[in-house]
Formats: structure tokens, C-alpha cells, sequence
């Protein structure tokens, strides 16, 4: 047999109680549970901040985007006016 059978889990269960008592069994299963939800929770407002960030980048990239095409008009209107005043 290379497999554990359910007989000996359940004397490694046994002696594991017996060593180390049902109380600190409990609350190492508590604190295990709170490490395992503080890590989900933690994962969860890392994606939530990368999000965030990402919008962020795209709403600054747009903006950016808009104001070079607006300088882009005005150096336009600019060399026109420097033209009509070249001609005079």
C-alpha cells in the first residue's frame, strides 16, 4: 500500500489532539482562518488600487492627449497670424 488509509489519518488526528489539546487546536484554527481572510481581503484592495490606478492613467493620458491637440490649434492659429501679419 503506497496511499495513507483512513486509519492511520485518523491516528495522526488523535495523537495531534492528545499533544495539543483541543483549545489551542481551536484557536490555532482561528488564527489561521483570520491570516487567510486578512490575505483575501488584502489581495482584493491590491487589485481594486491597480484598477483604480489604471483609470487614473487614462484619464490623465486623455486629458494630456486633449491639451496637445489644443496647442496644436493654437500654434496653427498663431503661424496663420504671423503670416497675415508678414504680409502687411
Amino acid at each position: 500500500m503506497a496511499g495513507i488509509s483512513i486509519w492511520q489519518l485518523l491516528i495522526v488526528v488523535l495523537i495531534v489532539v492528545l499533544l495539543f489539546g483541543t483549545k489551542k487546536l481551536r484557536g490555532l484554527g482561528t488564527d489561521l482562518g483570520s491570516a487567510v481572510k486578512g490575505f483575501k481581503k488584502a489581495i482584493s484592495d491590491d487589485e481594486q488600487d491597480i484598477a483604480k490606478d489604471k483609470q487614473d492613467a487614462d484619464f490623465e493620458r486623455e486629458a494630456l492627449f486633449d491639451k496637445k491637440e489644443q496647442t496644436d490649434r493654437f500654434t496653427a492659429k498663431d503661424q496663420e497670424k504671423t503670416k497675415d501679419n508678414d504680409r502687411v
